[in-house]
């Protein structure tokens, strides 16, 4: 999918029909009776839902396209499994199935080797996480989980933390006039000594900045703190200190 455009697997995005409340209503009705030109109608109906659900995953180096098609296999299985008697709405119960089914095939093409095993305890896991949300409207704790599958809680964390996938450490969190703050931004630095901040060189090259520039850099760099931690002890903004941060970097640069 290309962004300047609106077609993605060959639909054209823009003319997709949007279904009312009560058009989802009788058709999930006459669903339920095997009507499948209703079920037809249905998946068209929600294909911006999909849509909606895959931005999710842009700047992912996913093509979206592939993603598309999968978010269509969990809007399907979604209606296939929708009770119409729990009283809430399609969009709440199908979101969840979307997602996981995403999940589930990214997962499974992880570059990442994960033992059957702990592929097995997830699988479950997300299903009765799936059918608790869906009976009591909230997401169940993995305590819930866990005792629900007869596993201990350790076995349950450690199978949902295996299929996570990678994130990169450049990938934007947050954004504040144009300081855009990154996976590494949020993370701490627990280097030994050989540091290139911990260098003679550096130390004597940082000491034409602000004082407050060598404090959030000691902060930094000397304490391990990440950037929210500085930014709360300071009383400036995560993105403020993230600024200043690599105002006084380029200036040690430009001096070595």
């Amino acid at each position: 999918m290309q962004y300047n455009k609106v077609e993605i697997c060959g639909v054209n995005t823009a003319k997709l029909k949007v279904l009312s409340e009560q058009e989802q209503t009788e058709l999930l009705r006459r669903v339920k009776e095997g009507d499948q030109q209703a079920r037809e109608e249905l998946i068209k109906g929600n294909l911006r839902l999909v849509l909606s659900v895959i931005q999710r995953f842009t700047n992912r180096g996913e093509n979206m396209d592939d993603l598309f098609q999968i978010g269509c296999i969990g809007l399907m299985k979604a209606i296939d499994g929708f009770d119409v008697s729990l009283g809430v709405k399609f969009s709440t119960y199908g979101v969840p199935m979307i997602l996981g089914e995403l999940r589930r095939y990214l997962r499974d093409n992880n570059t990442i080797r994960v033992s059957r095993s702990l592929k097995d305890i997830a699988y479950r896991a997300m299903q009765e996480k799936e059918r608790l949300t869906n009976l009591n409207g909230k997401e169940p704790t993995v305590e819930e989980i866990a005792k629900n599958l007869g596993l201990k809680r350790t076995d349950v964390v450690m199978a949902l933390e295996s299929i996570v996938e990678p994130v990169s450490l450049y990938e934007p969190v947050f954004s504040d006039g144009g300081d855009t703050i990154y996976v590494m931004d949020q993370l701490g630095d627990h280097n030994d000594d050989k540091n290139w901040l911990d260098e003679i060189a550096l130390k004597e090259a940082i000491h034409n900045l602000s004082d407050r520039e060598k404090r959030i850099m000691s902060m930094r760099f000397f304490s391990g703190k990440t950037q929210m931690e500085v930014a709360a002890e300071i009383g400036i903004s995560q993105a403020q200190v993230s600024r200043l941060e690599k105002g006084a970097i380029q200036k040690i640069k430009n001096e070595l």
